[in-house]
């Protein structure tokens, strides 16, 4: 099965943007236009920046969490320029894992986890029958609602994890390593995520979502089975 070209773009544009154009743009302004460390880390955080505002103003609608991102990225360029101080810059990046992490885990002690929102439409794939199936096991199974949960508590750990990881490592080795070593740690850590939070949580509702469909299809192929019996029998006595 070939992937459609347009989602694929839509799929790796963000990571694009918000990582390899960073990453580039700062070598590019420190050692090709002669910037100092402090300006060119502040100018290669631009883009991201520039992105989240253009897709509020696009949408026509703030996305809390994109929001939040936007915040904490232009209060730490400020700061960092005010401060001079181009470790605290990468800091700042730090701080944005932080931040969404506690979110996600607060969200699951509230018993709404964040995370849901960008799970449930993976898993449902617009099919009203899955649809349907996860609104009974999200009110009727406890099992289906932990593994939910659960999901949320893996990327908050994670995403704590890597701030911790990545404060460490910025004051541990040069500006010019984390740089990119910084994105490495990041990456890592979303992959970790993914496979943690899949084995988890992901396959496991995959499966009753799945046994939750075929049970009520069975169940409504029973019922019209039946139906068809009766009438049959019926016909039967009138003739």
């Amino acid at each position: 099965m070939t992937s459609n070209p347009a989602s694929l773009r839509r799929s790796f544009l963000p990571l694009v943007l918000d990582v390899a154009v960073p990453v580039g743009s700062y070598y590019v302004f420190k050692d090709g236009l002669g910037m100092s460390t402090v300006a060119a880390l502040g100018w290669s955080s631009a883009v991201p920046a520039v992105r989240t505002g253009w897709s509020a103003v696009r949408e026509r609608a703030v996305n809390g969490m994109a929001a939040l991102i936007l915040v904490v990225n232009v209060v730490g360029v400020v700061l960092s320029f005010v401060a001079g101080d181009a470790r605290l810059m990468l800091v700042k990046d730090s701080g944005i894992s932080s931040v969404v992490g506690i979110g996600v885990l607060v969200s699951v002690r509230l018993g709404r986890p964040m995370m849901t929102a960008g799970m449930k439409p993976f898993l449902v794939k617009g099919d009203l029958e899955r649809a349907a199936a996860w609104e009974r096991l999200a009110q009727g199974s406890l099992r289906f609602r932990r593994a939910e949960q659960t999901f949320s508590v893996v990327w908050g750990v994670v995403l704590v994890g890597e701030c911790v990881a990545r404060i460490v490592g910025v004051y541990v080795f040069s500006v010019d390593t984390m740089v990119w070593l910084g994105n490495v740690v990041m990456v890592v850590a979303v992959v970790g995520a993914v496979v943690v939070g899949g084995v988890l949580a992901v396959e496991p509702m995959k499966r009753m979502l799945r046994d939750e469909v075929s049970l009520r299809s069975g169940a409504g192929a029973g019922v019209g089975a039946g139906v068809r019996t009766w009438c049959g029998g019926v016909s039967a006595q009138g003739d």
